[in-house]
């Protein structure tokens, strides 16, 4: 079994975004900055808070932190959008208690250009693609627009995670043209912003959500790229995958206090398949992704 480790591709990662931040400094006199909105200090979001503080501590990026209730949320962020020290805006979730019509109230005030999180429901491009029966391209500029065009909305910045989990596979030297990719569980974090990254790059993908478990064991044998974010431990069984499969574990969930994914542990036994480790796979790739974006906008600011 080959894994797929985030965990190994940070440190280089790391050296080029040290390398870009001092630049930015050096020349520009710009500190990119990131600041971080919660309403609770439970444990688990402090130490997910606390991984970001490392991270940019590494990298000369200044984050700032503020734990507010939910009325005055919208309102700090208000007071960031306009403050151009601020370069990044991210609201850390869970939020205690808040429906998700009210979530979305909330992260739609994020500006665009300060939207590192790709979470502004509103915040979005429109990606044209063309699709045919055996596989999809981007629809390149100048080129007449066929009767299977499709279209793509992005947001400026996309999903962390979902990025991160791109970024996995490319590094990794995964093949996605052509191949059949299933993405199942359609969050707002990765799988949905997943689904519609990889539609707008040409790929084959299909997205199942959590309703659809009882398809899952005839379904998901037929491809080649498995992405599962459902946060259902042990979904993912051995005879849901077939031999040389590409599967990449994003859901995340607590049970008794111990962080298990969605990959049933007699599906990581198997050695004909390549899977991402239980700990160190997507998790560390979605924070560097995180600050990259906040060295981009950051860059962007620059540009005017």
């Amino acid at each position: 079994m080959k894994e797929l480790s985030g965990a190994e591709l940070v440190g280089f990662i790391k050296e080029r975004q040290l390398r870009q931040v001092r630049g930015l400094r050096q020349v520009y006199g710009v500190v990119p900055k990131l600041l971080i909105l919660r309403d609770n200090d439970a444990a688990a979001i402090s130490k997910y808070v606390e991984l970001k503080k490392c991270y940019g501590e590494d990298i000369l990026v200044e984050v700032e932190e503020k734990v507010l209730q939910v009325p005055y949320l919208q309102e700090e962020i208000e007071r960031a959008n306009g403050d151009s020290s601020i370069h990044g805006v991210i609201v850390q979730l869970p939020l205690q208690d808040t429906a998700l019509e009210k979530l979305d109230d909330i992260l739609s005030k994020i500006a665009p250009e300060k939207d590192v999180d790709g979470l502004n429901p509103h915040s979005i491009l429109q990606v044209r693609y063309l699709q045919s029966d055996q596989n999809s391209r981007p629809l390149l500029a100048g080129t007449v627009p066929a009767k299977t065009e499709k279209t793509v909305e992005l947001p400026m910045f996309v999903s962390a995670t979902a990025t991160a989990i791109d970024w996995l596979l490319t590094s990794y030297n995964i093949e996605l043209l052509g191949k059949n990719i299933a993405i199942v569980g359609q969050g707002r974090l990765v799988g949905a912003p997943l689904l519609n990254l990889w539609r707008a790059s040409g790929y084959k993908v299909i997205g199942f959500d959590i309703n659809d478990a009882e398809k899952l064991p005839a379904e998901l044998p037929n491809y080649d790229v498995i992405i599962s974010a459902t946060g259902q431990p042990g979904l993912l069984k051995p005879e849901m995958v077939k031999s040389g499969a590409v599967v990449v574990d994003a859901g995340t969930a607590s049970e008794i206090g111990v962080i298990k994914g969605d990959a049933s542990d007699e599906l990581r036994a198997r050695r004909d398949i390549i899977i991402t480790p239980k700990v160190g796979g997507v998790g560390p790739l979605t924070v560097a992704v995180l600050f990259d974006h906040v060295i981009q906008a950051a860059s962007q600011s620059v540009k005017g």
